[in-house]
Parts: structure tokens; sequence; C-alpha cells
């Protein structure tokens, strides 16, 4: 699969996820888009599922603290 399929189906699919996302807080929708992006990340760093998945988590936890409220 070349890069443009891959970033244009990551964008397909964050997009259709992020529509059903209206019921989410501010934090949970930070979270959900940094593993979305991670995800993407990781699979074109190395290619393999285990990347992928490490980038999803990272890019969550990412998403997550960087979207926290300031109190």
């Amino acid at each position: 699969m070349d890069i443009f399929k891959l970033v244009s189906t990551a964008i397909l699919l964050a997009t259709l996820g992020l529509s059903g996302c209206s019921g989410m807080s501010h934090q949970e929708k930070g979270t959900v888009a940094g593993a979305a992006v991670g995800g993407v990340a990781g699979n074109l760093l190395c290619g393999g599922v285990l990347c992928t998945g490490a980038g999803a988590v990272v890019g969550g936890v990412i998403g997550h603290e960087v979207t926290k409220d300031k109190k």
C-alpha cells in the first residue's frame, strides 16, 4: 500500500470516527485524535502491527495530556 492510500484511509477513518463523537468531552476527543495520529505515525515508521499499536497508545496518552483542563 502506498503512502497516499494509507494517509487517505487514515483521514477518512478519523473523520468518520470523530463525526460520531458529539457526546464526548474535549479531552476524550483529543485522546481519540492523538491515538489515530499516533497509529498512522507508528505504521509509517516501521510498518508492523506492534508499531501501529504502540504509536496509537503513545498518541492517545499525548492527546489526553495535551487536552487536559488547566486548573
